[in-house]
């Protein structure tokens, strides 16, 4: 029916080796594990961050109550789990968005 079309292959162009790329790497290896984006300073505020968000957590955790017969809504709504737990929470998440966006 038709004539088989035969395809022209056209190799791929290389890209010429600079003289930095042509080096064992050793340098562009040690300068990449010197410099990472966040410090050390960074990392401690992240850690504080950590802290408190996990202080918040803990704060919010509990509830047993004595006996289960007893209802005791001072135990569950304390003051310590609706309103200081959650001003820790956020808090440490506010810390957090400092630690990344700190210059």
């Amino acid at each position: 029916m038709g004539e088989a079309k035969s395809k022209k292959t056209v190799p791929a162009p290389q890209a010429a080796k600079t003289p930095a790329s042509s080096s064992t790497g050793t340098a562009s290896s040690s300068r990449s594990l010197q410099e990472f984006t966040y410090g050390k300073k960074h990392i401690r505020i992240v850690l504080i961050g950590l802290a408190l968000i996990a202080l918040g957590l803990v704060l919010m955790s509990g509830g047993h109550m004595p006996s289960p017969e007893v209802w005791d809504e001072s135990i569950i709504y304390s003051f310590r789990r609706t309103v200081l737990a959650p001003a820790f929470i956020i808090a440490g998440l506010a810390v957090q968005v400092y630690a990344i966006f700190k210059s």
